[in-house]
Formats: structure tokens, sequence, C-alpha cells
């Protein structure tokens, strides 16, 4: 083969062809184009600029591949493959040659990409083969360095969309290995723009979509975006097709919406129409998913009258099967099962095995709801055979869910008299696997936000899990439940490996059978990324493990895991791993056993779900049950009472003037609401008992998101008097026992009590005035005398940072940013007081982490936080990551800033991390990095200020400073619990003998300790 292959294959199949012109222009061929557009050999072939037509073989085959792409953007696929057909009869016809052979190779390659596209899949299959062939046929034959570029290009090309095929007729292990194939021949190919790369990156990406893979896809494919060159006009609008479909089958609708816009500006830029009316069928997925129903089938049909007129049968196919959904949910059953019969009949029909088993799971529900039990099991064992054979576990998942519901639907509607507890069992034995397995594929994803939304999916099959353990009356896979749930998950420095996450538990409908593939011959398989794109893909979020194990005695050694034959059965059946390898008992109690210790957990599925356990000469157990409704409004009551964080100034004034935690009778009201929402009489009468006969308990609670901003301590736990729980207890917050430090953090002094006071008192944010959002907290440097006594007491008690010579010096101090800190909590301290302010992150963004502190850092200090103006705050994920994210050699949050045993964060809601599913913001972090407890704030804190200012109060009467000293006071008390509690009491028995607003629980039942 010569050197310039690509002039030399042109120049003689046009020689060898010129008798044949005249019968090729008749039967249809054109000559020229208006589109110069090449889909498999642009790197080495020629181009002349008048007419757009790639020259490479010469005529007629060059303006013939021209006229067959642009009817193939036109969605015009039956006269492509006619135009394709005649060529390759055309060069079939031609003496054999290298040369002639490769010209065949790639056209057959081009027939297989648009019989694949018009889901003929047995012709694709047929043309795929062939082409292979000839290119094996040629591979030892002389070529130059061009001519092997153009040979490695179509060879690629042919294995790429080898596994399209593969991977749309289930056969998902062989289209990997074509994608492995395709891989390890990538190196040798000349790809200085990366499109070929590009291409192989979205075939991966759509490999691990149809194995139900969310997160690993989304890592790639958002990896790939960011460097996938604009040259690859076909790759970007289909890379952002399965991101948006990603994120709607994750939940995530408007960032779905705003991929698939882009999308079509790219289609339609290209002049791909079946790119554009594809479109069509995503949005109309978006929508079902989402609850339009009505947009979904007018969009669905719409799609289903293109796919139909241009013969897109496996399209075809997937519409019928959504539209059947559909029909089945307004009442058509009949309707429902025609477009069943015919969605299954036409994949069975193009050999699409697992899209085939998708139709039969949703007709397995319309089979049970029409009565029929045989059949229902029938089908959705049969999809199920399909599922495990091609492993694709999250399916096999998703149908003993579809089992497990039936079975608890049938326990209502008929008496299953002796066998209830066996039918019972069993529903578990298929559902709470099944719901472990759709929880943990939340660790695939790479941002808190993406595995919020996906939780909100999982949800539903937790809460079946759930009703069962009721039914069951088994209290104590309650209490494994509730501990399991509660232990959280693991932060991950490291990157984890992609695991299998499942599909949406809310319903029948599988979401995976959307088609995400674009057209053939634009796929992937490189197995890692590297360089930018690694680095883009570690640092898109915070990533997080599963939880550890939780160990059912709080003494080491061999025992009982909580649902350990359960996290087995998930692991075994759907190859995932549910719980990490570090196993904690199931609460620590370490030295607070001098006194009684009760630890409560609370679990959210649905309901509100409590367990209790006694330590500390106290002994028992318990478990609580809350209906969802009546937790619903009484936290909505609590909610009403608070400053909301968006609110500003006007909820705050609000909450002065009409909250329940600013008058005495409301709040009474509002305190016994709660409790009878959320606390078990039973549990109340025990700590009666037991302060009776042992002292004061220690009540230690861990809250759900739910109910992660109720004040316990007012709770009125008696219905006939005005007893609080803070009469009763004492109270602290814990956290999720992974947020253990594994290691202790580096920088810490020896000895007890050894080491300064860290004091950050009110610093000056750069770029904001004293009386701006972000200005001064706590009034004028001296003006207040008891803090000014604060810094005092601390100054003649010991060492303090930052030395000063008065104390008004402590006070809106320029100098106190990032690198000061890290600096003097490695040096080592005892103890860090910050009051100033706390800029919360939105719980419905899910990420926790964003949660910031505002220091005295310039906009140009080094951080994951976006600059405010002339400031970048330091964020709850610098804390975690520390440097990890922006340079190789980065250290963890833990080295950088090594918390010290006992932290005070005043500032509003700095204690908001419980109220998501994932804690890992301010107070949270800080217990990472090494502290024992934080004393934070539940919700937005009132300054002196606003007492001042919304309550009349006299300037003399500063409510904040009397808290600030009471949480000082506490952190230098040998039991910071106990203090901080005994002054929460003396304000409650002031607010309740008085009603003075200065003693509102407004501003000191906002304050909770949180240990780990």
């Amino acid at each position: 083969m010569p050197d310039e292959r690509a002039r030399a294959v042109g120049d003689g199949v046009g020689r060898a062809t010129s008798d044949e012109a005249d019968r090729t222009t008749d039967s249809g061929v054109d000559h020229t184009t208006d589109t110069g557009v090449d889909r498999t050999t642009g790197n080495d072939a020629d181009h002349t600029p008048d007419d757009g037509v790639t020259r490479l073989y010469g005529e007629p085959f060059d303006s013939g591949f021209a006229r067959a792409e642009r009817l193939q953007l036109a969605a015009d696929l039956t006269t492509a493959i006619t135009v394709y057909e005649e060529l390759l009869a055309l060069a079939e016809s031609i003496e054999d040659s290298p040369d002639v052979q490769f010209l065949r190779a790639h056209l057959l390659s081009d027939i297989a990409s648009v019989r694949l596209t018009a889901t003929d899949l047995a012709g694709a299959e047929d043309a795929n083969q062939r082409s292979r062939a000839l290119l094996d046929g040629i591979a030892s034959a002389p070529m130059g360095p061009r001519g092997r570029q153009l040979w490695l290009e179509m060879l690629l090309r042919t294995l790429i969309a080898g596994s399209d095929l593969l991977r749309t007729t289930g056969r998902l292990d062989e289209a990997l290995a074509c994608l492995d194939e395709a891989a390890l021949r990538l190196p040798e190919f000349d790809d200085p723009d990366g499109l070929r790369t590009s291409e192989l990156g979205l075939n991966r990406v759509h490999l691990l979509m149809d194995r139900g893979e969310w997160g690993a896809a989304e890592d790639q494919a958002s990896a790939l975006l960011s460097t996938t060159p604009t040259t690859a006009v076909e790759t970007v609008p289909r890379l952002l097709v399965a991101l948006g479909l990603i994120c709607s089958s994750t939940g995530r609708f408007e960032a779905a919406e705003d991929y698939f816009a882009r999308a079509e500006g790219h289609f339609r830029a290209i002049g791909d129409t079946g790119g554009e009316r594809t479109l069509l069928a995503h949005r109309a997925y978006a929508a079902m998913h989402r609850g339009e129903l009505g947009l979904a089938e007018r969009l669905f049909a719409e799609a289903s009258a293109f796919f139909e007129r241009q013969r897109w049968f496996g399209d075809l196919a997937v519409c019928e099967q959504a539209r059947a959904f559909l029909a089945g949910r307004r009442g058509d059953a009949l309707g429902a099962e025609d477009l069943l019969a015919a969605s299954l009949a036409r994949f069975e029909r193009l050999g699409a095995s697992i899209a085939a088993a998708h139709t039969m799971l949703l007709g397995a529900q319309h089979a049970y709801d029409r009565g029929d039990i045989d059949e229902m099991k029938r089908l959705a064992q049969s999809a199920r055979d399909v599922y495990q054979e091609r492993e694709v576990y999250e399916r096999c998942a998703q149908v003993d869910l579809m089992l497990a519901r039936t079975l608890e639907d049938n326990l209502g509607r008929t008496d299953h008299g002796d066998h209830e507890r066996q039918s019972v069992d069993t529903a578990l034995s298929l559902a709470l696997p099944a719901a472990l397995t759709l929880e943990a594929a939340r660790y695939d994803f790479a941002t808190a936000h993406a595995r919020s939304q996906w939780l909100q999916l999982a949800d539903e099959a937790m809460r079946l899990v759930f009703r069962l353990a009721i039914r069951r009356q088994d209290q104590g896979l309650l209490f494994e439940l509730a501990e399991h749930r509660c232990a959280g998950a693991s932060l991950a420095l490291d990157r984890p490996s992609p695991a299998h996450p499942a599909d949406d538990a809310t319903s029948v409908f599988p979401g995976a059978a959307m088609k995400s593939y674009g057209p053939p011959g634009h796929a992937e398989g490189t197995t890692t990324l590297g360089g930018v794109a690694a680095e883009a893909a570690v640092s898109a979020g915070l990533r997080v493990a599963p939880p550890p194990k939780v160990r059912m005695s709080a003494q080491s050694g061999p025992g009982r895991v909580a649902l350990q034959e359960y996290i087995a059965a998930a692991e075994f059946r759907y190859r995932r791993r549910i719980v990490h390898e570090e196993e904690v008992p199931f609460w620590i109690t370490d030295d607070m056993t001098s006194r009684p210790v009760v630890q409560v957990r609370l679990a959210d599925a649905g309901d509100l779900f409590m367990t209790w356990t006694w330590a500390g000469g106290a002994r028992g157990f318990g478990t609580g049950h809350g209906p969802g409704a009546e937790v619903d409004q009484a936290v909505r009551e609590l909610a009403d009472a608070l400053p909301g964080a968006d609110d500003g100034a006007e909820g705050m004034r609000r909450a002065f003037d009409t909250g329940a935690l600013t008058e005495r009778g409301r709040e009474r009201r509002l305190a016994r609401a709660l409790a009878e929402a959320l606390w078990p009489e039973q549990l109340t009468a025990q700590l009666r008992q037991v302060a009776e006969r042992a002292g004061r308990p220690l009540v230690r609670i861990q809250p759900s998101p739910r109910v992660a901003q109720v004040p316990w301590e007012l709770l009125a736990v008696d219905a006939g008097t005005d007893v609080r729980l803070i009469d009763l207890a004492d109270v602290v917050t814990t956290a999720p026992a992974s947020l253990r430090p594994r290691t202790p953090a580096t920088g810490r002094p020896r000895g007890a009590g050894a080491g300064p006071v860290v004091l950050v008192l009110d610093p000056r944010v750069p770029g904001f005035r004293a009386d701006s959002a972000l200005g001064s907290v706590l009034g004028p440097p001296g003006s207040d005398p008891e803090l000014s006594a604060l810094v005092r007491t601390r100054l003649d008690a010991g060492p303090v940072v930052p030395s000063v010579a008065a104390p008004a010096e402590a006070f809106r101090r320029t100098d106190l940013d990032r690198e000061w800190l890290s600096d003097v909590l490695r040096e080592g301290a005892r103890r860090l007081l910050y009051v100033g302010h706390v800029s919360g992150a939105p719980v419905e963004g899910g990420q926790s982490e964003d949660g910031t502190l505002h220091l005295c850092c310039a906009a140009g200090a080094t951080g994951l936080a976006e600059p405010v103006r002339t400031h970048r705050p330091l964020s709850a994920k610098d804390l975690l990551l520390g440097s990890l994210p922006l340079r190789a050699d980065g250290e963890p949050g833990a080295r950088i800033w090594p918390a010290p045993p006992r932290v005070a964060l005043i500032g509003c809601e700095s204690g908001g991390d419980l109220r998501f599913a994932e804690s890992f913001g301010l107070a949270t972090a800080m217990l990472h990095n090494g502290a024992e407890l934080v004393t934070a704030t539940r919700w937005v804190l009132p300054t002196s200020f606003a007492f001042h200012r919304l309550a009349q109060l006299p300037e003399s009467v500063r409510p904040l400073t009397e808290a600030i000293v009471a949480v000082d006071t506490a952190h230098e008390h040998e039991d910071p619990v106990l203090s901080l509690g005994g002054w929460q009491r003396e304000q409650l028995d002031r607010w309740r003998a008085e009603g003075r607003i200065e003693h509102a629980p407004l501003l000191w039942a906002a304050m909770t300790s949180i240990v780990v």
C-alpha cells in the first residue's frame, strides 16, 4: 500500500470506475454536496474549499459519501442506506486490491452505523463483521504512515460501532471488550485534537448508563465535556444529551433541561435533524419522572410519530414502553397492554434483550394490577433472568423491590393467616438488600447535591423496609435499621472506584430503557482518565464512601454487625459495597459513663423512627415511631417561629414580632406540640426513674435531617405540667460515628490543658463596612465591658492568640486570615472561640460543605469557596479537603487546620450540618479534624443590636454577649455540657417566671454542643 494512501486510493478507484459514472449518477449518487463533514477519516483526507467534498477515493465515491452524510443528518436513513449500498455494489465490482478492500470496509462500516441508528441490528451486525474482516485482511499489507493512520482510524470506528451494537443488544461485557481493544489501539493513532478519544469516552459513558452506573457515567461525561475540543461537533451534543439523561434519571430536572437545551443548539448548528427530534423523547422522559404526565404523553406521541415515519423502530419501542406506563397511570389498562405488547415485540425482533426485559418488568406490574399473579411472576422472573445474565445488577434490585411491594400490597388485601410472618419475612428478604443497594448507589456521585437528589429517589425503598419491620413488630430490626442509617457517610479523600448504582425506586418504569446512544461510530473505551480530566473529576465535589460497619456492642472484638445478613445478601446479589471495612461500636461511651447516659437516634423514612439505649449505670433500650404527617406539622410550626437564613432583617423582625419563641404562651404550645410529635412518653418515664435513682442523666441525641433544628431542651415532655426535657436531663447533640477521626490531628499540644486559647472575635471582613451585611457583629471594639472582661479573664488565665496588650485589640482585627489560623492551630491550641459571620449552605442544595466562616481573607487567598466581593470565605470544604484538590502535593484539611479539643462557632446556623443527609459542614468538619466537642447554633442568631432595635431593650442589656460568656465559661469547665446546660436552665427559669425578651429561647435554645 503506497505511502500517499489517501490520494492513491482515490485516484486508483476513480480511474477504474470512469466507465461506470453514468450508471452511478442515474442510480442516485450525487457527485456534489454542500457539506464537508466526514465522520471517519477527517484527519488525513484532502478537502476542497469550493464544494466541501472530502477528497479520498475519487468519484463517484467521495461525493457519494458526502451525500450519505447529509442524508444521515437530515434523518433520512433509508435513502442514506440506499446510497451506501449502491456504492458498495460498485466497489465490489472493482478488481480486488488492498485499496479496494479498504474502501469496502469503509462503506460497510458506514452501513453498520446507519443500520444501527435505524435499529436494524441484524443488518448492522452483518455489515460490522464484514468490515472488521476486511480490515483484518489488509492489516499486514504494506502501508506508509498516513495509510497506517487511515487503517487505524477505520479499525477504531469499527470497534466502536461493534461495541455500540453489542451494548444495544444487551451484551454489555462483550461491548466492554470492544472498548478495551479500541483503547489498546488508541495510543497508535495520531489524534492531536482528541476527537477519537472523546468519541471513545462518549461510548464509555453510554455503557455506564446502560449498566445504571449513573455516578461513574456523570463523572466521565463531565470530565470529557471539559476536555472535548469544539471541533468534535457531533460528540459534544451527545455528551450533553447523556448528561441530561443522567440528571433526569437521578432527579435533577432543571440541570437536565439545561443540558438538553445546549444539545439542541449544537444539533441545530450542524443540521442534525435526527438529534433534534430525539430530544423530544428525552424531554418526555424527564417530564414523566418529574410528574408532568400530560406533557410527557404529548412529547412521547410526537416523538413516536417521527420515529415511525423514519422507521427507527428501537426508539419507537422505547416510546411505546413509556406510553404504556402513562396509559396505566391514567387508568387505560387496555391501551397500556397493547402498547406493552407492541414494545416487547419490537425489542424481541431487534434482539434488544435488556430493553425487552424493561418492558417485561412493566408488564409484570400491569399483570399484578389486573390480578394475574402467575403472569406477574413469570414476567418479573423473565426480566430478572435477563438482568442477571447481563450483569445489570441494579435492575435485579428493581425486580426484587417490585416483588416486595406486591407482597406488601397483597398483605393489605388478603388475610395470610398463620403465613403472614413468613410472607413479611419474604418481603423483607427481597426489599432490604435492594433498598440498601439503592442507598449505597449515591456514593458513585461526585457531588453532595447529586447524592441528595438520588436519595430522594431511593427513599421510597427504605420506607417500604421500615413499614415491613413495623408490620413484623421487630424492635431489633428497627434498632439496627436506625443505627445503620445514622452511621453516616465516610469522607473519601481518595477517589473511589466506580460501583453499580441503582435506578429510580419510585416508579416501575425503568429509567435506563431510554435510548442514550448517538449515531454509531461515536463512542468510547478509555478505561481511565488522566491529566486535566482526572483532576477535574476529582475536584468536582466532596466525595464520600459507604458508612462503617456498626457493631451492635460497645465492646471491641467480634460481634454482630447491624443488618449483617441483609448487607451480605446485597453485596452478593447486586455486587455493590454497602459498608466500609472499618467497624465502629453502635455508640461510644468512652469516659461519659460517670453518670447515666441515654443515646437517642432518629431516622427519617416517611415516618420518624427513634431508638434509645442506656449506659453508665442504667440499662435498657427502646424504639419509638412518629407518624410523618404529625412530625411535619410540628416541624413547620417550629420553622415559622425561626428567622429564616434567607429572610434577612425581615425574617428576624418576624421572629421577634410574631414568632413562638419570643412569647411565653406561644412558646409553651410549640414546646408541647414538638414533644407530642417527637418524644415518646416511655422515654420520659425512664428519664424520671433514672434521675431519681442515679442523678441527672445525659441525653445524647442524633437528630435526623428533618428534625435537626429542633431545640430538644425545650420539649414540654409532661402534658400536665411545664416540665421541659432540660429540667430532667442535660442534652448534647451527636454527629454520625463516621466523623470520628481515624488518626489524631497533628499539632495538638501534649498534656491536659496545654496550649493557648485562640480568640477570633468579630474579624473584619475585607470589602464590608461595619454596618453592612458582613459587618460588625459585636459593635465597636471596647464598647462592651462584659466582652472586654471575657478577654481579660482569658489573658489572666494563660496564653491567648492573637497576642494583645489590651482586650479591645482582640476585636475587629484585620490579620486573622486562613494562613494565620493554620499557623496557630498547627502550633497547638486547647480551645478555639469564633464569634462572627457564618454563611450556611442551602439545605435544598444538599451540600453542607459549602457552609463558610468569614475571616479576614482577601479574594486572592487560596481556597475552594467563591470570592464575595474582595473576600474569600473559608469553607467547610476547605477544612476537610485542604489543598488536595488544588495541587498534586496537597495536604488534607486536618493537617492544615487541626482542630483543638474544644471549638465554639458562634455565628448564624453554624451547626446546621445535621440538616443535611451528609453532615460535612463547619461543625462536623471541626470534629473530623480532631475536635472532641463543638458548640454551635441551630439557626440564625439575633445580635444584641437586634434586641435593641426590634425589642427596644436598653443598650446596657446584651443577650448575645451573655450567651458568648456562657459558652466561653462552659468550655473552661471540666464538663462543658453540664455547664452550658446549667446556664440554659437558668434562662428557661427566668423565661417561665418573667417572660422577658432577653431570656427568650430564640437566642439561648439555638446553642447546642456537638460530639461524636
